[in-house]
């Protein structure tokens, strides 16, 4: 390709609503153009990005025994009232009526639509296994847009869905996407980790997001540099706690603590550590009758320890809460704890309430908590003197970096990553609820064993701009640049010996078959150069009349900090031992 039939459109400046790294620098090196709210036309250069995202993934998804089909951007609300959630998935699904007054979704996943492949074309278990899989455009209605394409309305996405016999069979196709998806994070040439996710009401362990590390990133990834332990913060896990308890040391004593409701400004007021004081949350469950309506609500009261944070995909799996919990009212909170919060504690209630203890705080002696008066807290509080032993204790809380590993093998260190891809076991769910069953061995219908497996195809990029970006503009691993190298003539539409140079080094890279572009724009050199760095393709190769007379040209690599002089009958050999794919 040559710029000068290339679609090629720089800002110097941002537009005023982009956010982030990778929105203002798409933005400006012209990869997309915003049409509304999320919505985006993909430039000729973004466009040859995504190409090469989508060309990785359909490789190595082919490779691993998926078979790629598409289905409809548009599809019937039928399927979805099946499985219940087209009511369920509240707002974010876009919800059209035909002519005739029909409804429709702009499909936000498949998992409807290749169950229902499934159950009409997959009628015996000689048929299984198969996982079918598309590259195509999904809608979903976000509140708020934001982000270019980290979150955007319409995207672009692969989502592959496997169909097995029983249990086993699904474990095993979900091992084959496992090591798919590390075959395509590895050939994008971005660093990127692997974490176990919650798996929900479903349960079990097979379930991994594949994250972007990303300063910027949106989500908190806890890992041990020491081990192979990784999982995003809703599943991380500290080594549990081992007593035993320290003994009580200090009465327990009623302690004036005027204005201070948050555990930090108790600690600094006593001077005492954060680690010492315990907070309290409250929660509530309530019963509804066949209506929908409000018979019961139950008071929970959780403890955790003044440093830490509640972990609300841990706490929705303690038993009593895991059919759904709110936050209490305030009303609530009086007619139980007699006051109002910022001074609550498990201590001398108006009303009973169901409690469920951190494993850290099973542990404590000598605690603070709240006295349930106003500007009043208590000190010195212990199990088995002040209060009886909890009977619910669990893990409720978020890691922090220095935690010990659950596999004992180091301490837990926190980074941020940008989800972009997730893989999960979803075991009999939509089988089920849309009865979508095959002929077993033993001649009775089984429902399918599915796993779903989702790669965000234009988030991707934009992840990628995040972790590789300067002060200057993109930074491309060679796997996604819209075009591996550039050629930069100085110069060339006045010296032949620059243009046939030029044309003599392009047509041979091409002919190597490394995707390469020839700017023959007639730029000033700063405006070329400052256009390709922008852009952020990897290798530059500069031809001059100055250096041909030397015969050398000048290569350097986006990240390089000067260019490097090269023989002029050596430089092909030089830019091919520089790219990575």
């Amino acid at each position: 390709m040559k710029a000068s039939q290339f679609f090629i459109s720089t800002l110097k400046e941002a537009p005023a609503d982009a956010e982030v790294a990778s929105h203002k620098l798409m933005m400006r090196a012209g990869l997309i153009k915003k049409l509304g709210a999320g919505i985006y036309n993909y430039m000729p250069m973004g466009l040859r990005v995504v190409r090469k995202v989508e060309a990785i993934v359909r490789e190595e998804m082919n490779r691993a025994g998926a078979m790629e089909c598409a289905m409809p951007v548009v599809q019937p609300a039928e399927l979805w009232q099946e499985t219940g959630r087209f009511t369920s998935m509240g707002p974010e699904m876009m919800r059209v009526k035909d002519r005739h007054g029909r409804d429709f979704v702009m499909q936000p996943t498949s998992e409807e639509v290749v169950t229902d492949i499934a159950r009409q074309e997959l009628r015996s278990y000689k048929q299984l296994p198969k996982n079918l899989y598309q590259i195509q455009t999904k809608f979903r209605d976000e509140r708020r847009p934001r982000f270019g394409l980290m979150r955007g309305r319409e995207f672009v996405m692969k989502d592959a869905y496997s169909f097995d016999r029983d249990m086993a069979g699904a474990q095993a196709s979900y091992q084959v996407m496992a090591q798919a998806y590390r075959r395509i994070f590895d050939r994008f040439g971005l660093t990127y980790r692997a974490v176990a996710a919650d798996s929900g009401a479903i349960g079990g362990d097979l379930s991994e997001e594949f994250q972007v590390i990303a300063a910027t990133g949106e989500d908190a990834i806890v890992y041990c540099p020491a081990s192979d332990y990784a999982a995003n913060m809703e599943k991380a896990e500290a080594l549990a706690p081992t007593g035993p308890r320290p003994a009580p040391m200090q009465q327990r004593t009623l302690t004036p603590t005027p204005g201070k409701s948050t555990c930090e400004s108790v600690a600094e007021l006593l001077g005492l550590p954060l680690a010492s004081t315990v907070k309290s949350l409250v929660l509530a469950t309530d019963e509804t009758n066949a209506e929908g309506e409000i018979v019961r609500s139950q008071v929970w009261l959780l403890l955790l320890r003044g440093d830490h944070d509640m972990n609300e995909i841990k706490v929705s799996k303690v038993p009593g809460l895991d059919a759904g919990f709110r936050f209490a009212t305030l009303g609530e909170i009086e007619a139980h704890f007699g006051c109002k919060p910022g001074y609550l504690g498990p201590l001398d209630l108006k009303q009973p309430v169901k409690l469920v203890v951190d494993r850290e705080v099973a542990l404590m002696a000598d605690w603070v908590c709240g006295a349930n008066q106003p500007d009043f807290h208590i000190t010195g509080v212990n199990w088995g003197r002040d209060l009886p032993e909890p009977d619910v204790v669990a893990d409720l809380r978020n890691v922090v970096a220095g935690d010990r590993s659950p596999d004992g093998k180091g301490e837990l260190a926190i980074e941020r990553g940008i989800e972009v891809g997730h893989i999960f076991y979803l075991g009999t769910k939509y089988s089920r609820a849309m009865n979508a069953t095959f002929l077993g061995e033993d001649g009775k219908p089984a429902f399918f064993e599915m796993g779903c497996y989702g790669i965000g195809i234009t988030r991707l990029p934009a992840a990628a701009i995040e972790q590789n970006h300067d002060e200057r503009g993109i930074i491309w691993p060679d796997a996604l640049a819209p075009f591996t190298v550039v050629v930069c003539p100085i110069g060339m539409d006045r010296s032949a010996e620059v243009k046939a140079a030029a044309e003599k080094l392009y047509a041979d890279l091409q002919a190597a078959g490394i995707d390469t572009l020839l700017d023959d724009r007639g730029e000033r050199p700063g405006a070329m150069f400052a256009d390709w760095e922008l852009i952020g393709v990897p290798h530059r190769v500069v031809i001059s009349d100055r250096g041909l007379k030397e015969g050398q040209l000048e290569y350097q690599h986006r990240r390089d900090t000067a260019a490097t002089k090269v023989a002029l009958a050596d430089v092909l050999a030089h830019v091919r031992s520089r790219i990575t794919l």
